[in-house]
């Protein structure tokens, strides 16, 4: 059989997502994949998803109505109702679009369309970006015709979920994706250390208070080989520099970066919170992190993510209740003052990376909803895929089949 690539049946899909960065970076990545496999993909959002950076220009964008279930009778009451119009809607827009699948992300948002989903008879995968099953998730599962997973051991994932769980990983950015293969940047005890901290998008007060202060308790000879880049909270910015100014640690502080990717491929270290996408990215390029999972995360989830990373000896995770000025000192001194503990660490950070996870959860979108006669078939990008009879469907296995034994 020839070795030149079969074109792909262009068919239709739908993402939901909640209004997340963690949820969104991820569903933009299969948007991605997807579109350039020749596929038709409609996001549907809430108003924060759809003002999030990173869309996919070819990717349209609904926003539906979804509803928190908590605040008291009448917050459920008031989130039941959203979550009804929200399923109405995306019932039609199910009906417009005729999709082979739909992808679920999490988050309240995602409910109602995955709710919609299972009415319609449409499949649908879950796609579990943190190491414990979200509630949104969890509740949908049951219904879900694969599970996708970014982690090995998955806490609260429910019995009716076995035989369905693919591990994937969590896809990241193209931006960050590439630098998978650069080395780690060189570094030896004479050499300026650069460390990267952030706490999300508009950074975290408790790393603005003990960042600086335990940076100033290190060796003055470390200190001076520091670069420190910083986001931090708008109102922290003045304290954080001037505690740096004062240890005489040179440091760039920002709200907001936008060449994060960039950064990241020439940070040493990595100090911040342990969001999934954090993990992905820092993973994706094999950088050691000292990890502060956010304490009052929905079921502790960000501990959770910490795990594999620590276990593996890519990372050290502080609780927040011992996350001190001292402790972070002491992890430092622990990573880098010895340049092969560091590169081991960055080694042992890239091994727990999963590259290929937009390829990987893609591959298993298309394998739902479609006819194995859309494998073998050649067609035409412009021409409207049709949906094959049983026969024709049972005809085009065998005739796979028989493809297969003269590869």
């Amino acid at each position: 059989m020839s070795e030149q690539a079969t074109p792909r049946a262009s068919r239709h899909y739908i993402l939901a997502a909640g209004g997340t960065g963690g949820h969104m970076i991820p569903a933009f990545a299969l948007a991605a994949e997807l579109i350039a496999r020749g596929h038709t993909v409609a996001l549907v959002t809430d108003t924060r998803g759809e003002a999030i950076p990173g869309m996919p220009k070819d990717m349209t964008a609904h926003v539906l109505p979804a509803g928190r279930m908590d605040g008291g009778i009448l917050g459920k009451l008031k989130g039941l109702n959203a979550i009804r119009k929200g399923r109405a809607m995306a019932l039609r827009l199910i009906r417009e679009m005729e999709p082979a699948a739909i992808v679920g992300f999490g988050g309240y948002p995602a409910m109602p369309t995955l709710l919609a989903a299972r009415s319609a008879g449409v499949p649908y995968v879950i796609h579990e970006q943190n190491a414990v099953l979200g509630r949104v998730n969890r509740s949908l599962v049951g219904g879900a015709a694969a599970m996708a997973t970014a982690y090995e051991r998955i806490d609260r994932m429910p019995d009716k979920a076995r035989g369905k769980i693919h591990l994937v990983g969590n896809p990241v950015r193209e931006e960050v994706l590439a630098l998978r293969d650069q080395p780690f940047p060189p570094y030896l005890k004479e050499s300026i250390l650069r460390v990267l901290v952030t706490g999300g998008s508009q950074g975290a007060r408790i790393l603005s208070r003990v960042v600086p202060e335990g940076f100033a308790l290190l060796p003055e000879e470390l200190r001076h080989r520091l670069q420190v880049i910083q986001q931090c909270r708008p109102e922290d910015i003045d304290a954080v520099r001037e505690i740096y100014a004062d240890n005489g640690i040179p440091a760039e502080l920002g709200t907001y970066f936008e060449d994060m990717a960039q950064r990241l491929a020439d940070a040493h270290l990595f100090v911040g919170r342990a969001g999934a996408s954090t993990i992905a990215e820092l993973t994706a390029v094999g950088r050691p992190a000292i990890l502060v999972p956010l304490a009052i995360a929905m079921d502790d989830h960000q501990t959770a993510n910490a795990r594999e990373m620590a276990e593996a000896g890519g990372a050290t995770s502080l609780p927040e209740p011992v996350f001190t000025p001292q402790a972070l000192a002491d992890a430092v001194m622990a990573m880098v003052e010895e340049p092969d503990v560091l590169a081991a660490a960055a080694h042992h950070s890239w091994n727990c990376g999963r590259p290929d996870a937009a390829r990987d959860l893609a591959d298993l979108v298309e394998g739902l909803g479609g006819t194995p006669l859309m494998d073998i078939i050649r067609l035409d990008k412009k021409a409207p895929a049709k949906a094959a009879s049983k026969p024709a469907a049972a005809a085009a296995t065998s005739a796979k089949r028989e493809l297969e034994k003269e590869a």
